[in-house]
């Protein structure tokens, strides 16, 4: 069986940076219930599935 040792392979690759905006949370639902289905209390973190990449 091959030792997959990956410690040995950090040194090539660079140290990556994440870029998180600020997120402006105004609105709340007030239905809590529909609120945990949809799994946040803030509409603009809704963000429903549509099946393909980047389409709103």
């Amino acid at each position: 069986m091959q030792d997959y040792n990956f410690n040995e392979y950090f040194d090539r690759f660079p140290v990556a940076m994440a870029y998180v905006p600020w997120q402006h949370l105004t609105q709340i639902y007030e239905d809590l219930d529909k609120a945990y289905c949809l799994g946040t209390i803030f509409p603009e973190l809704t963000k429903p599935f549509t099946g393909r990449r980047c389409v709103k």
